[in-house]
């Protein structure tokens, strides 16, 4: 007998649903289960407290008020700005989380929960690069060496989805989904590994590819999500070097053991491209699938065995 319990919030610009498969569960089983779904949600709300660009309150953007000064700051806002600044160093800056502010200018300010207009941008703010930022691993401090609005978003929700998937890791068998970014832990409700579908990025309603996994995080950036008003066909995810959305892929798809890896390799590989994209998934020892906008596909040698 297998009873799931299951639970969907919307948190961070996107639902998350986590479900918690219980094998032969009793009901001190199914409240130890509630009770883990609810720690593991308190994550994503911690992680858009610290995180995200679109609270002025958040622990972030006070910190880019505060420039030309080293600024202690929590152990997940230092981890996320860290790990960010280290895939911006080894793209040579395609990937770059010092975008917020050209973000803003292209219209992507707003809260989703009241719809509100969030600026933290400066006059100035638009000429950053990650090089304008330094961390000191000992102090725990942030600078911010110019006027700049940090924008996370292709890291943060990948370690929600981490420090979720640890609290649920008693339980083994469970799933978190992240507006389609996942981690797979154990076994379904059927005792199997979890089935997940890569969408075709031109026609939601089929997929390009199925997988079968457990235990590991599978993230997909697409152009398909958040495309801005009109046919220009610009989208969110920027290239930093041009200022331009980056438009040799139209999908990426990244298999890791860390959901925060493959969110943010994810993003990167899109922005590089085919060539250079599996490049960077394979120096880094994970799988990836790359779709072009006319639906010609890229994979890492192991991507059908992963």
């Amino acid at each position: 007998m297998s009873e799931s319990y299951l639970r969907s919030v919307a948190l961070m610009g996107t639902v998350v649903t986590v479900q918690v498969v219980g094998h032969g569960a009793n009901l001190t089983d199914q409240q130890e289960r509630e009770a883990g779904v609810s720690r593991a949600l308190d994550w994503f709300h911690e992680a858009a407290t610290r995180c995200t660009r679109f609270d002025s309150g958040s622990e972030v953007n006070q910190l880019c008020m505060r420039v030309g000064e080293p600024v202690p700051v929590s152990d997940l806002l230092f981890e996320a700005v860290a790990y960010a600044l280290a895939v911006a160093e080894e793209t040579d800056g395609a990937f770059d989380p010092t975008v917020g502010a050209r973000m803003e200018a292209r219209g992507f300010n707003r809260d989703y929960r009241s719809g509100a207009t969030v600026r933290v941008a400066t006059d100035t703010g638009t000429a950053a690069t990650y090089r304008d930022v330094t961390i000191d691993k000992e102090r725990r401090t942030v600078t911010l060496r110019t006027p700049l609005v940090l924008d996370l978003g292709a890291v943060v929700k990948g370690m929600a989805i981490d420090l979720a998937a640890r609290e649920l890791e008693p339980f083994h068998d469970f799933a978190i989904d992240a507006g389609g970014d996942l981690y797979l832990g154990g076994r379904n409700a059927a005792g199997e590994s979890w089935s997940v579908g890569i969408r075709n990025p031109r026609d939601r309603e089929h997929v390009l590819a199925t997988l079968r996994v457990r235990d590991t995080a599978v993230c997909t950036s697409g152009d398909y999500e958040r495309p801005v008003a009109g046919d220009s066909g610009d989208h969110h995810i920027m290239d930093a070097r041009a200022g331009t959305s980056a438009t040799t892929i139209a999908s990426a798809t990244v298999i890791a053991p860390s959901a925060m890896v493959a969110d943010a390799l994810s993003t990167a590989a899109f922005v590089l491209g085919p060539v250079d994209g599996l490049a960077l998934l394979q120096r880094h020892g994970v799988e990836g699938l790359l779709v072009t906008p006319t639906l010609e596909q890229f994979a890492t040698p192991g991507w059908l065995h992963a």
